[in-house]
C-alpha cells in the first residue's frame, strides 16, 4: 500500500518524508527539489508487539509496513503539464491515498512559492489541478461509455456513474464527495481518479506553536477538511526531523520536554494505515511476534493466506484470543481456562489485535 506525500514547494514535504523514512531526500529551499519520487518503507508503530515479544520471549519482532512516496512539489497549471505537472500526476496516480502537507507557519527565511502564507489557497491550488486532471479522464469515460451503451446496455450504468462524478468535479469538489452506490464505485474504480483517493492533511506549524491551541492557519485547515470528512494532523516538521534521529530514552525525554505523548510521525503513520482501511492481526510465539496487514472486513481464510497460500487453501479453523483478553489474563493458558480462546470457522471476520493460530491441512 502506497501513500503519496504531496504539497506545494517548500511546505516541509520532503523534510517530513525524510523524518518518516530517515531516507535523506534532498530538501533544499527551492522548488522542484524532488523530481523522481523517493520511496520509503516504514514500520507501523504498534506497542502491542513489544509487550507480546516480552511475554513470549520472542527472538524477533516484525512490524506491519506501509510505503510512503515523496512526490515532486506541484504548481499551478500542473494538469496542463506546467512545472513538473505530468510527472506529478502520473506519480500520484500510482498511490493508494494522499497525504497533503500544508504550511501553517510564518518564516521570512523560507520562500513561499506564492509569496505569502495561505493554507486554503495552497490546498485549492493542488485540489484544482487534481480535479482538472480527473475532469479530463471522466469526460473521456463518459464519451466511451455512451458509445458502447448503444450496443450493450450495461455501459449505461457506467455512463451515469461518471456523470455523477462530473457534476461534483464541476463544482471544484473532489470525486470522493460524489454519492455513489457500491456497484457504481466498482464501475468507476478502473479510472484511477486522483480525487477519489482518501486524503489526510498534515498542518506543518512552527516550533513556537507546539503545545499551544491551534493557530489561525490550522483552524482554517480543520474547517476545510471537515467538509470532506478528512482528518488533520498538526505537527512541526522541524521538530519531527530532530525526533526521528533519536531512539528509546532520548526520544522519550525530548517528547516529554516539549509536552508530547507520542511523535507526530507516529500519529501520521497510524492515521495513514487507518485511512487505507487497514488493520493488523497478530501471530505470537518464541520464534517471532508479527503484525500482518489486512483490509478491515477480511475473513479468517483470507487472513491465513497472508501468511502462506497453503494456509488459505487448507484452512480448517482459527484459534483466536484478542490482545486485550490476553493482557487481562496474563497468560495464554489462563485465557484458555476462562474460555476466552475461541475456535472460529471460515466465516469469521478478523478483528484488529486478534492473536491467531491457524489450523490447516493441505
Amino acid at each position: 500500500m502506497k501513500i503519496g506525500i504531496v504539497g506545494l514547494p517548500n511546505v516541509g514535504k520532503s523534510t517530513l518524508f525524510n523524518s518518516i523514512t530517515n531516507a535523506g531526500a534532498e530538501c533544499e529551499n527551492y522548488p522542484f527539489c524532488t523530481i523522481e519520487p523517493n520511496v520509503g518503507v516504514v514500520p507501523v508503530p504498534d506497542e502491542r508487539l513489544d509487550v507480546l515479544g516480552k511475554m513470549y520471549d520472542s527472538d524477533k519482532i516484525t512490524h506491519a509496513i506501509i510505503e510512503f512516496v515523496d512526490i515532486a512539489g506541484l504548481v499551478k497549471g500542473a494538469s496542463k503539464g506546467e512545472g513538473l505537472g505530468n510527472k506529478f500526476l502520473s506519480h500520484i496516480r500510482e498511490t493508494d491515498s494522499i497525504l497533503e502537507v500544508v504550511r501553517c507557519f510564518e518564516d521570512p527565511n523560507v520562500i513561499h512559492v506564492d509569496g505569502s502564507v495561505d493554507p486554503i489557497r495552497d490546498i485549492d491550488t493542488i485540489n484544482i489541478e487534481l480535479v482538472l486532471a480527473d475532469m479530463e479522464t471522466v469526460n473521456k469515460r463518459i464519451e466511451r461509455a455512451a458509445k458502447l451503451a448503444k450496443g450493450d446496455k450495461k455501459y449505461y450504468a457506467e455512463e451515469e456513474a461518471f456523470k455523477k462524478i462530473r457534476d461534483v468535479l464541476e463544482k471544484g469538489n473532489p470525486a470522493r464527495m460524489a454519492e455513489l452506490s457500491d456497484e457504481e464505485k466498482e464501475l468507476v474504480k478502473d479510472a484511477f481518479l486522483l480525487t477519489m483517493k482518501p486524503i489526510l492533511y498534515v498542518a506543518n506549524i512552527s516550533e513556537d506553536d507546539i503545545g499551544k491551541p491551534d493557530n489561525e492557519y490550522v483552524k482554517k485547515v480543520k474547517e476545510f477538511a471537515k467538509k470532506e470528512n478528512a482528518q488533520v494532523i498538526t505537527l512541526c516538521v522541524k521538530i519531527e526531523e530532530e525526533l526521528s534521529a533519536l531512539e528509546g530514552e532520548d526520544k522519550k525525554e525530548m517528547l516529554e520536554a516539549i509536552g508530547l505523548e507520542e511523535s507526530g510521525l507516529d500519529k501520521v503513520i497510524k492515521a495513514s494505515y487507518d485511512l487505507l482501511g487497514l488493520m493488523s492481526f497478530l501471530t505470537a510465539g518464541k520464534k517471532e511476534v508479527r503484525a500482518w496487514t489486512i483490509k478491515k472486513g477480511t475473513k479468517a481464510p483470507q487472513a491465513a493466506g497472508k501468511i502462506h497460500s497453503d494456509f488459505e487453501r487448507g484452512f480448517i479453523r482459527a484459534e483466536i484470543v484478542s490482545y486485550d483478553d490476553l493482557m487481562a489474563c496474563g497468560t495464554y493458558n489462563a485465557a484458555k481456562e476462562k474460555g476466552l480462546v475461541r475456535l472460529e470457522g471460515k466465516d469469521y471476520v478478523v478483528q484488529d489485535g486478534d492473536i491467531i493460530l491457524f489450523r490447516f491441512n493441505v
